[in-house]
């Protein structure tokens, strides 16, 4: 007989009352994200361990030196020329409740025109010959073989589709990497919900094998540099053309995996209404999550299902067996 499966059916932090049985179902071989259980709103403290910048800035220059130092330039939107120079990390720690995650020591130098150039940073960084990387602005080899990035993103896009409202929604935040050796993986499998009536998706994040999770759930108030936001944006939806945002959930822990099933709900409090909406169901979509520690942001995009396949769901049934597994969230029942 085949495992009856529970799925959240909302992005908001669950308790065993709100998880409902499902069979699962979906495609083989996409690659994807991590199960989550999900925040209602998006946490900056959480996610700001490798960002330089939460304003959309210009004429961008990453230098990294001898000494492991990474010398970002930038103009911000009033003109202002600012330089932040970034060491004393590379890489990510698995998750620990006694180690700290490791993180940069940053120095900004504020306030200089755009014709005033900062104290002498001689630059010994090599064209990059790394991975590819989504949302890339600059990267280089380090003298040492380490690799240094900088990625930009609009991380805080409204949720449920909403056009912006704020300020913050419209930003472009850079984001600065070190590592050496393998990036964090993503792994994405679209799959169908509730007996094939709906479509949703699961995954997970692992770093080096070790699944990818923080140890309290984030919010404005709480700051857990562990713990991992997967935002989950689609395309051509009821939400209207183009990408838009669904939600943002966060990995589980300890298995670093995440579910997800697109239905109508209501957006976080403060937003324009109240009311309902979704399903965020779209042609695509889209999952973008900050690597652990100093890694780089990793991405993932693929179609939506097609019509309900009982053919496809037998393996894809078996598939979250093996990757859910563990998972107390989006627990398997037999």
């Amino acid at each position: 007989m085949t495992a009856a499966k529970r799925h959240p059916r909302v992005d908001q932090p669950l308790r065993a009352s709100r998880l409902t049985r499902l069979r699962k179902g979906g495609i083989r071989g996409l690659l994807g994200l991590a199960s989550v259980a999900a925040a209602g709103a998006f946490p900056p403290s959480t996610e700001a361990s490798v960002r330089i910048s939460a304003e959309t800035v210009t004429q961008v220059r990453l230098r990294v030196n001898q000494f492991g130092q990474a010398l970002v330039t930038y103009v911000e939107s009033d003109g202002e020329r600012r330089n932040v120079i970034a060491a004393g990390a590379i890489n990510a720690r698995h998750p620990s409740t006694e180690v700290p995650q490791v993180s940069f020591t940053k120095r900004y130098t504020a306030g200089l025109s755009q014709n005033r150039r900062p104290t002498r940073f001689d630059n010994a960084c090599a064209p990059y010959d790394g991975p590819s990387l989504a949302l890339l602005v600059a990267a280089c080899k380090a003298p040492d073989g380490s690799y240094w990035a900088l990625q930009s993103w609009q991380r805080l896009e409204p949720m449920r589709g909403f056009d912006p409202f704020r300020p913050e929604h419209t930003a472009y935040e850079l984001h600065l990497s070190h590592w050496e050796g393998q990036l964090p993986v993503l792994e994405v499998y679209p799959n169908w919900t509730y007996g094939g009536g709906l479509q949703g998706m699961f995954g997970r994040l692992t770093y080096l094998g070790v699944p990818v999770h923080g140890f309290r759930t984030p919010s404005p108030r709480t700051n857990d540099p562990y713990s991992r936001m997967v935002y989950i944006d689609t395309f051509n939806s009821v939400y209207g053309s183009g990408w838009k945002r669904d939600t943002a959930i966060a990995t589980h822990r300890p298995t670093g995996t995440f579910c997800y099933t697109f239905v109508a709900q209501a957006p976080p409090p403060g937003y324009p209404s109240p009311d309902p909406r979704g399903p965020g169901l779209g042609d695509q979509h889209r999952i973008t999550v900050m690597g652990p520690g100093v890694t780089p942001i990793v991405r993932w995009t693929g179609p939506r299902l097609g019509a309900y396949s009982e053919a496809l769901d037998a393996p894809i049934n078996e598939l979250f067996d093996q990757v859910m597994d563990g998972d107390r969230m989006c627990a398997v029942e037999r």
